[in-house]
């Protein structure tokens, strides 16, 4: 207890999930205590950032001349590495206790189909922001040790985690991932289709943040039988230019979704599909869990279980899966540390990169 606290005293361990739409931070002993867009609002000409995050967001297709709104992830990856530093710097700073006396470190969820170059890109990004070292976990074993499967145990555990930019598919046995598929697919991607479907029905011209209400509000994946839902939606007329609302039902925006709804139960199929024959009986008994925003939109569970013919289940709180999966793995860099055993590193060496 006396070295857990003198540990603290010095510096803190923090997790973070960055994602392409939110980004978490995990601080060891606190829990999550940030939750925020992975958005930076910066001049246009200086690059000098004027708002991250929450208040960044609100100026998304509202900014004036001067000042723009940037996502610097894509696809789970950096697209802008000057603007992510900045974000990082932010993230870091607002949570690290000005009182310790070493700089925190780092633990970062990554696709589990990053390269070399981008991974690289992420722990360079976390260093020039502040971390005193950085290491990285692939975000389908943070998602699934976040929704509590048994990781380490010789079983199959499948988790298919949806986030904004990508989505990850994994079994994962023995504290390792035997078979996965990371799709750049993801909750963003879902957004562009209803635009693009709002475009071609309606020549009615939206924004990203009205295609997210829509999909939160009415979106799905499977039908919804007597509990169809309508939604009015407003916009800018694509031929006229004028301010116009129309009425929509969820299920021609179920029809728009069809295409990346499709394309992550082809990612799971294909995963099964080239999973070892004992771990896919295993999965008969332990089905597959859902994790990320995506999987919260309406049927998806059913849909998947339709076409695998396996169980599947929701994680209670899916949006912090991540984010808590490297808050518990955080205990393993320690282990890693105090433990000089060959099998405790190879361990280790599964869970981070």
């Amino acid at each position: 207890m006396f070295l857990k606290k003198f540990r603290t005293f010095f510096t803190n361990d923090i997790g973070i999930d960055l994602g392409t739409a939110n980004s978490l931070v995990y601080v060891r002993d606190m829990g999550i205590v940030l939750n925020e867009p992975s958005v930076v609002a910066v001049h246009a000409e200086t690059n000098k950032a004027q708002a991250v995050g929450m208040e960044a967001k609100r100026m998304l297709g509202r900014t004036p001349g001067h000042i723009k709104a940037v996502r610097p992830m894509k696809d789970g990856v950096i697209a802008d590495f000057e603007i992510t530093e900045i974000m990082l710097r932010y993230f870091i700073n607002k949570v690290h206790s000005k009182a310790k006396l070493r700089p925190p470190r780092v633990l970062i969820a990554v696709p589990s189909g990053i390269t070399e170059v981008e991974s690289r890109a992420v722990k360079e990004s976390a260093l020039r922001a502040g971390a005193s070292e950085v290491h990285t976990i692939p975000e389908p074993m943070a998602a699934a040790i976040g929704v509590g499967l048994p990781v380490a145990e010789p079983t199959g555990n499948m988790i298919v985690d949806i986030g904004g930019g990508t989505t990850e598919v994994a079994v994962i046995s023995l504290a390792g991932i035997v078979e996965s598929r990371s799709l750049k697919v993801g909750g963003d991607e879902m957004d562009h289709s209803i635009i693009q479907h709002m475009k071609r029905a309606y020549s009615l011209m939206i924004g990203d943040r009205t295609a997210e209400e829509i999909k939160i509000k009415i979106g799905s994946a499977y039908p919804l039988g007597e509990g169809e839902l309508t939604m009015e939606v407003k916009g800018r007329d694509q031929l006229g230019g004028l301010p116009k609302t129309i009425s929509i039902t969820s299920t021609e925006i179920r029809e728009a979704l069809q295409e990346p709804v499709a394309s992550i139960v082809e990612a799971v199929r294909a995963t099964l599909d080239h999973c070892p024959p004992e771990l896919s009986a295993d999965l008969i008994d332990h089905g597959i869990a859902l994790a990320g925003g995506g999987s919260l939109l309406r049927g998806l569970d059913k849909l998947i279980s339709e076409e695998t013919g396996l169980p599947v289940a929701i994680a209670e709180e899916p949006l912090i899966a991540v984010a808590n999966g490297t808050g518990i793995a955080l205990q393993e860099m320690d282990l890693l540390a105090r433990t000089a055993s060959s099998s405790a590193k190879r361990q280790s060496k599964r869970f981070f990169h």
